[in-house]
This record gives structure tokens, sequence and C-alpha cells, in this order.
């Protein structure tokens, strides 16, 4: 019988994972917004900062009536500046939400709709070419506002992947891109069109086990994953298991 490989494992424990914070935390309903437009602002606004100042940068926007793509391309850089300034950042992020309107003008007549429909694979190097956008931000916003099934890959998710050791690296550009093609392999088995709505509820439950218990300072103690802390020391500390000692049968003994 042929051994698993190392990324069939990981994935199969990423899976396993979801599955895990699923019992344990229930759905996320993500992203928090009343529109794909507020998505699009929060992903921009989000970057380097705590959502708490996010929310009171919204709330600006909102009280101003610069919630919409028109009202957006009508105020001035200064003004906008000076409303999402709770969020930092404000003097890079205001050109950069200028520049994201400026590409939707000019590539898709200003149409959110039209943006939505092209493929994910066109627009997500149409994204990145924005400045203020990497790939963590073109992926939540391809996956939250415009429904592609494209899996974010956050610093909780490095976290947990470094920790867990469920890859040899997860750090820079190569390692966003080995963490997202982690996820897709850790739900392969699952339907396609499910795909957004999984990632979509991963990405939440990812965020919201992050908060809690793997900040930079790891509080493992009553956290829903610690049970593959183990399963990380057997496949990987030299105890390896024989090839019909399997990895759900490694999760079945720490259930």
């Amino acid at each position: 019988m042929k051994k698993p490989t190392r990324q069939a494992d990981s994935a199969a424990r990423l899976r396993s994972m979801h599955d895990r914070l699923v019992a344990a935390y229930g759905p996320q309903h993500w992203w928090p917004a009343d529109s794909g437009f507020e998505i699009i602002l929060g992903a921009y606004l989000t970057q380097n900062t705590a959502w708490k100042a996010v929310k009171r940068s919204l709330a600006n926007l909102r009280a101003a009536g610069v919630f919409t793509v028109d009202s957006l391309r009508a105020i001035s850089v200064g003004d906008l500046q000076s409303l999402i300034r709770p969020s930092g950042f404000h003097t890079r992020k205001a050109p950069a939400l200028k520049a994201f309107v400026s590409m939707l003008d000019q590539d898709f007549a200003g149409s959110l709709e039209s943006l939505a429909a092209a493929p994910a694979a066109a627009l997500r190097p149409r994204l990145l070419a924005l400045p203020r956008v990497g790939p963590e931000t073109a992926d939540a916003i391809l996956l939250y506002a415009l429904g592609h099934p494209v899996p974010v890959a956050d610093e909780y998710l490095r976290r947990i992947a470094e920790r867990h050791r469920l890859l040899a690296n997860s750090r820079g550009f190569k390692g966003y891109d080995s963490l997202a093609e982690l996820t897709r392999s850790a739900f392969a088995s699952d339907s396609e069109a499910a795909h957004a709505q999984l990632f979509n509820e991963f990405h939440a439950l990812i965020v919201a086990v992050g908060k809690t218990h793997c900040g930079r300072i790891a509080k493992c103690a009553g956290c829903p994953l610690a049970a593959d802390l183990e399963i990380a020391n057997i496949l990987i500390e030299g105890d390896k298991p024989s090839s019909s000692y399997s990895i759900a049968t490694l999760h079945k003994a720490n259930e």
C-alpha cells in the first residue's frame, strides 16, 4: 500500500481542522458587511489594522454618504483620507481606493457586476497590479465581494500551518501560494459548487480560532485544534506511523 505524501497528510489534517472548528464555533456568517462594495472597502482598510479601527472608518464613510462606487469616485482624496484616518495608513489607502475605482471605470464600465462576472484567473493579476493590493487582499475581494471560489490565506492560517508543521515553508509569497494550494487540496473532495462557501467559512473559522488561541503567543489550552499538535509530533518528530496507521486513525484516536 502506497504511503500518503506529506502534502496529502497535511491536506487531510487541515480538512479535519475545519470540521473541529465548525463543531466548536458554528457558522460564522462572514464577511461582516451589507454589500460587496462594503467588503471591498473593508479589505483595503483592514490592512495592518485591527478590525475595531476599520469599523470606525466604515462608520465615517457611511455617515458621509461615501458608500457607493459613485460616491467614492466623487470624493476628493483629501476628504477620503480624513474619513478613513482611524484605520491607519490613510495617506496610502485613500489613493489605493481611488485606483481601484479607476480600474473599475476603465476596464469594467464602473460596474461591480461586470467585475464579478470576469473569470477569477483574469481578475487576480489585475487586482494584484493595483497599489496596496497583495495576495490576501486580492483573494478576499475575489472570495467575499465577488463570490469566486478562491481560498484566503491570512496570518492566522500561516501561524497554524507553522506551529502544526503542515508546511515546510509558510512565509512570503511562495508560502502564501503554498497555503492557498494546501487549502484547495483540503477541500478537493468536496463539490466544486460548494467551494466558495467552504473557503468563506474556513477562513472565518481560522480567524476565530486565531484571535483566541493563535496570536503572536500561542494559547493552546482549550484550543479546538490542540489534538492536532499530537498528530504533528507523531508524523514529524520521528515516531512515524506505518502505512496502515492512517491520518484518519490518528484523528479518531484524538477525538
